[in-house]
């Protein structure tokens, strides 16, 4: 008699102190508008320490109703990296975006190139009709011209700051044009910013492709685990050889194949872009 009232006290603990972390997180101070590095690292602590806890309080309820702690553990994981496994698509949207804006400053800054305007004098002009994506770094990159910055100089800490592959060919170009003074200036910004559009149209293309995928394998991992709690928890017998200690080390196995599965899909379903080639180096003039 003694067992299971030491089981039902370790289990009232444990889901006790679930429900008080989870209230804890979950009232938790909200960052201020504008906030700094460290408010925002704040936030960042304060959404993981929201999924850890419900992500605790979930698993430690699995392995309460089954007993089995491989299981319990193994659906905490997979609650709290979740968005890692079978998410991405915010930062597809977040590249898909940056392109975009790329190749509207371009064509802004080739209309405004082809009113027989500088460069220098271009660039001003053609910043004040950039995306939010890009208008922080175009704004930097106007005030460092007027501090008397090298033009050349200029842009590729514009490159570093905006960190992207698409945007160090269209750099590139202007740092040429910045360094010989040629003409066809205009044309190559038309030949970039087209070539800017076809790759979003492309990424439109491969993120709704692999939209579909996403969505198969969050099914495929919503019905397994369905398909098992079920099992332990109304045909237990079924599923009985998994309460030993043995099992539970089957059990184990078993979860790491299907870890390994989902991780080489989350591989696969990753956007491969190009390495960067137009890295900071000391620019003289």
């Amino acid at each position: 008699m003694q067992v299971p009232t030491l089981e039902a006290l370790l289990a009232g603990i444990v889901a006790g102190g679930g429900v008080a972390l989870l209230i804890a997180a979950l009232v938790g101070l909200r960052p201020k508008e504008g906030a700094g590095i460290g408010e925002k690292l704040g936030a960042w602590l304060r959404k993981a320490g929201q999924r850890l806890a419900i992500a605790l309080l979930i698993g430690i309820g699995v392995a309460v109703l089954t007993h089995w702690p491989v299981a319990g553990a193994a659906i905490a994981v997979l609650i709290f990296f979740w968005n890692a496994l079978f998410g991405g698509l915010s930062s597809e949207r977040l590249g898909l975006q940056r392109v975009e804006a790329l190749a509207t400053w371009t064509e802004s800054l080739r209309d405004t190139i082809a009113g027989a305007v500088g460069l220098e004098q271009a660039i001003p002009s053609a910043a004040r009709s950039a995306g939010p994506l890009l208008a922080p770094h175009l704004d930097l990159l106007v005030d460092r011209l007027r501090a008397r910055m090298p033009l050349a100089a200029a842009l590729h800490l514009l490159a570093d700051d905006i960190d992207d592959s698409s945007a160090d060919l269209i750099i590139a170009a202007l740092i040429l044009n910045a360094r010989l003074r040629g003409p066809g200036l205009r044309d190559v910004l038309g030949a970039l910013a087209s070539s800017a559009r076809e790759e979003v149209d492309m990424r439109h293309r491969v993120m709704a492709q692999r939209a579909s995928t996403r969505r198969s394998v969050q099914i495929i991992a919503i019905c397994v685990t369905v398909v098992v709690l079920g099992l332990a928890l109304f045909d237990h017998r079924y599923v009985e050889a998994y309460d030993s200690a043995v099992g539970q080390g089957v059990l184990l196995i078993v979860v790491c194949f299907f870890a390994g599965g989902f991780l080489w899909l989350r591989r696969l379903a990753e956007m491969k872009t190009p390495e960067r080639f137009l890295l900071r180096v000391e620019v003289n003039q």
